[in-house]
């Protein structure tokens, strides 16, 4: 088995917390710089109902970095019924894709937990006047 670095959001959204696993194949550099270049390429999709990027709502439940430099994306929606749900996920395997440096892409929905307004960031909270 691979090792692999994976990005958990916080329950806030406001980061992602890299766990390395002993003996990865990626310098430390390199995975800073990759594991930063995915956020922001995952803030480049928005949910088009909402008008704020799917990382900062807390739509992205987990990153992995295979040491292959594949990449895992577990996330949700907002609703399971949202009427984007067969495209978002093309969205985000097109964005993260376009980062320098990472392998192949593969997103996966995710139901559970259900997403509820908590995981949002701050920074979400205060764009949707939700304070």
């Amino acid at each position: 088995m691979d090792n692999m670095t994976t990005m958990d959001t916080q329950v806030d959204g406001d980061e992602l917390r890299a766990e390395v696993a002993s003996g990865s194949a990626i310098p430390a550099d390199e995975l800073e710089r990759l594991t930063t270049d995915i956020v922001g390429a995952l803030k480049t999709v928005y949910d088009p109902e909402i008008p704020c990027d799917i990382y900062e709502l807390g739509l992205i439940y987990k990153v992995d970095i295979e040491d292959d430099r594949s990449i895992k994306i577990d996330m949700t929606l907002t609703a399971p019924g949202c009427p984007v749900a067969g495209e978002m996920p093309g969205w985000v395997e097109d964005a993260v894709s376009s980062v320098a440096g990472v392998g192949p892409v593969n997103v996966d929905m995710v139901f559970d937990p259900p997403w509820t307004p908590d995981r949002m960031s701050d920074e979400a909270k205060v764009a949707l006047n939700w304070y």
